[in-house]
């Protein structure tokens, strides 16, 4: 489903990605994990030209997303982003903010969005708050309304930047099971997190990243029992102390 082919990226004299090779397969969570300024969200970013990259290849589904007659708005609306800090429109509603994709840019009459909407806000155990604003949510459920805004437009992939990070202990749980589920339906997803028990648990495959480069490449069980590179080794040591 996506696919790096030697992704370069940098700024300046600073090199943010370095000759990335690796694959995303359909149905397959992959967990991105590694020290801060290893690289993780920049290599996300990547995906749906939210950063542009120097050198190298990424395709979505078989298509390129860095040529030159792709529309960026088309390759966007197939790949959905969760944020760290839920982007959410504040002067729309929680129904609002999740029929305007679909209405906008697939143009779906707004009977069938509100239809889709509520149906996915019901998923996410949100329905309650259709009609609120999302000053009035707290942080796990306004997470839980972007995640539910980005599944409005079908999406084959969702991407995910530190989804949690930003959220007070008690609500990561919610968001956390959430994405369980979507592991479960069978969702190709990347996720950028430092949940390394959610990792543990939901992820087909860690890819252990530092300084521009994915260093290991590894099932969960392997990586967390007998992680291979001496880099990884020395980070899951200082996660457990």
């Amino acid at each position: 489903m996506i696919r790096f082919e030697k992704v370069s990226k940098w700024y300046g004299s600073y090199r943010a990605l370095t000759h990335v090779d690796a694959q995303v397969e359909t149905g397959q969570m992959v967990v991105l994990c590694g020290p801060s300024g290893s690289g993780k969200t920049t290599l996300i970013r990547t995906v749906n030209r939210l950063e542009p990259i120097e050198q190298g290849r990424i395709t979505v589904n078989g298509e390129d997303v860095n040529s030159p007659g792709s529309s960026i708005n088309r390759l966007r609306s197939n790949i959905g982003f969760v944020f760290q800090q839920f982007n959410l429109f504040p002067h729309m509603t929680v129904l609002q903010n999740i029929i305007f994709g679909p209405m906008k840019i697939r143009g779906m009459a707004q009977k069938l969005a509100i239809e889709k909407a509520e149906g996915l806000l019901d998923r996410v155990g949100l329905l309650a708050k259709a009609e609120v604003f999302p000053e009035q949510l707290s942080g796990g459920q306004a997470q839980r309304v972007a995640i539910a805004r980005a599944l409005a437009m079908d999406p084959p992939v969702l991407l995910f930047d530190e989804p949690t990070s930003a959220l007070d202990p008690e609500m990561v749980g919610e968001v956390l099971s959430v994405m369980k589920g979507l592991t479960r339906e069978g969702m190709t997803m990347m996720c950028v997190t430092h949940e390394m028990g959610f990792a543990r648990e939901v992820a087909d495959q860690v890819w252990f990243m530092d300084k521009g480069q994915i260093l290991e490449r590894a099932a969960p069980s392997d990586f967390f029992s007998r992680p291979i590179h001496l880099r990884a080794q020395r980070f899951l040591t200082d996660l457990a102390h």
